[in-house]
């Protein structure tokens, strides 16, 4: 070993940190990362069974989570889990999924892409990325459409406080400010729809019953807070992230537009490729032993997501996107057996991901469909930014005039 250890809070990890996966996972597969106090583990091995292992669990969520959100069900474990995991994960599976929200999905991204369809340019991230995935939700849960702003601000800050390692006060504080300003909003229309419920989701979650077990106001809200924040921002990522991995390839993209069936696939790899979250956290609750060396009791260790995606001991040329590559399976990659690792794994594998899935292949669809020979804007360099969570600044792109 005769390299430096990178930084994960250093520029030049911010500009790529690809690299320094690489060096990661070659030379300090289990590295105390002083500035954040916590032990980076980046090959997939070892990624993935900080996952699966219950000497590994989500009691980080209590200083990391529940300040912005309120106590989530990503904090519970056994049948308290158990229960509100089955409270309200039918909303987001099978007929549910297809036939109460699939219609809103389509509608949400065709409304958008109306929008600039006729103009032969536009930014998928600032025109129609950032503003899908949380119109979709609000639909989803009976929410007033025209305080999308609010709840895009609210995301953003929950995610600046999730991924806040350097500990910047103004970061911190509009984190705790959003959980007041969330609080303030959402809790008087939960009471309302209890009083008087309707058909969406909102409605759904108030009267979900288990055994006895409902959830509360604040369960209810937490909920709802977690799911714009996990559901806006990582679908938001994931799309725009499709579609310029597809752009950089075009022999794939003309493979997607053949056959809209390949757009499963192409986004199980870029969960791979370039995953939305990079990092996500555990806490051992033992000294165990991982990645050559011990992880203590206690310890908090940052699951390095965006690095185990692209360690060549579990893939073949980890460095490229292939939409058909043989060692990522699309017809798992949204279930709990998923071969890849950007919804986690185990009992906390994300209960969203047949939602983000029903996304992605709707308004991937739609926009290749509506948008003919599509390509990025000569000159224009996209570049992904952001540490926790990671995505495009903007992808400006140029397209034929629409058919019909």
């Amino acid at each position: 070993m005769n390299r430096e250890a990178p930084d994960i809070l250093s520029p030049e990890f911010a500009a790529d940190p690809y690299a320094a996966y690489r060096v990661l996972r070659d030379d300090f597969p289990l590295l105390y990362h002083e500035a954040t106090g916590s032990y980076l583990v980046s090959r997939y091995e070892d990624v993935e069974r900080a996952f699966k292992d219950p000497a590994f669990t989500t009691d980080n969520y209590d200083w990391q989570l529940e300040p912005v959100h309120g106590r989530t069900i990503l904090q519970m474990s056994g049948r308290e889990h158990a229960v509100r995991r089955a409270l309200v994960a039918p909303a987001f599976r099978g007929n549910a999924l297809e036939e109460s929200f699939r219609p809103v999905i389509e509608r949400n991204s065709r409304e958008l892409i109306e929008a600039f369809r006729d103009r032969g340019t536009a930014d998928l991230v600032a025109e129609y990325a950032t503003r899908f995935p949380v119109n979709v939700i609000a639909d989803m849960l009976g929410l007033d459409r025209a305080d999308h702003d609010r709840f895009h601000r609210w995301y953003t800050a929950i995610i600046g406080f999730l991924g806040n390692l350097a500990q910047d006060p103004e970061v911190t504080a509009a984190g705790l400010r959003t959980r007041e300003e969330f609080a303030a909003y959402l809790l008087p229309i939960i009471r309302e729809r209890r009083a008087h419920p309707g058909d969406d989701l909102l409605s759904v979650l108030c009267a979900a019953e288990i055994d006895g077990t409902r959830m509360t106001d604040e369960d209810v809200k937490a909920f709802c807070s977690l799911l714009l924040t996990a559901g806006g921002e990582t679908t938001d990522k994931a799309i725009s992230s499709l579609v310029h991995n597809l752009l950089r390839h075009p022999e794939q993209l003309a493979e997607v537009r053949a056959d809209p069936a390949l757009i499963g696939p192409a986004f199980a790899e870029t969960l791979r490729y370039t995953p939305p979250v990079h990092m996500i956290m555990r806490q051992a609750a033992a000294d165990v032993p991982l990645g050559g060396g011990v992880v203590p009791e206690g310890a908090t260790v940052t699951c390095l997501i965006g690095s185990a995606g692209r360690d060549e001991r579990r893939y073949a040329a980890p460095d490229r996107f292939d939409l058909h590559r043989a060692d990522l399976s699309a017809g798992t990659a949204f279930s709990a057996a998923a071969d890849h690792l950007a919804f986690a794994l185990g009992r906390h594998f994300c209960v969203g991901a047949l939602l983000a899935k029903a996304e992605v292949e709707v308004g991937v669809a739609q926009l290749l469909d509506a948008l003919p020979d599509l390509a990025l804007v000569p000159g224009a360099q996209p570049r992904e930014q952001g540490l926790f969570t990671r995505g495009l600044d903007a992808l400006p792109v140029r397209f034929g005039p629409a058919a019909g």
